[in-house]
């Protein structure tokens, strides 16, 4: 039997799959609120640590799923990449922050067939990021959607480290 935090996180990945245009995610494990996915995005491979939050504010705003990832990508050698999948697309030219304690990390936004994303304003900050997330306790993720609504995410980080461990070995990084 799957406990129900992996039928959760199973969800997620799958809704999470058209993003990646990919097949269906396979679990490598769950670690608290973090879970740890690979699949094949084309012929790369792919390798994830993925949460959804534990709290979203405004309470009643519509979105899509929601998810703070962290990828690894073989092919292009790229490692550790953190992403925000917000549900929603950004507003034009808006940027996204994201706090860990007293740190702020800025993201840049692009929307994609309907859909938002955003990533590291500054490469040089995305092993930094990775690192605070390790330490801290949660992350909070503030953004404006199109409609110009702030949204303010809360992800725990309990497990993170563990989740993310686990991707970078299934893509031996």
């Amino acid at each position: 039997m799957i406990p129900r935090l992996s039928c959760a996180f199973l969800l997620t990945a799958a809704a999470l799959a058209p993003h990646f245009a990919v097949a269906a995610p396979e679990v490598l494990g769950t670690f608290q609120n973090w879970a740890a996915y690979t699949t094949q995005a084309g012929d790369a491979k792919v390798c994830y640590a993925l949460s959804r939050p534990t709290a979203s504010e405004p309470r009643k705003a519509r979105r899509d799923p929601i998810f703070f990832l962290v990828n690894d990508w073989p092919g292009r050698k790229a490692k550790g990449e953190p992403e925000i999948v917000p549900g929603y697309q950004y507003k034009d030219g808006s940027d996204v922050t994201v706090e860990i304690g007293a740190d702020k990390f800025t993201f840049f936004t692009k929307n994609d067939a309907g859909a938002g994303g955003a990533w590291v304003e500054a490469q040089a900050d995305e092993q930094r990021l990775v690192d605070a997330m390790k330490a801290a306790p949660e992350a909070v993720v503030t953004g404006t959607s199109k409609r110009g609504t702030v949204t303010r995410d809360t992800y725990s980080l309990a497990g993170f480290g563990a989740a993310l461990e686990k991707a970078h070995q299934a893509c031996a990084m």
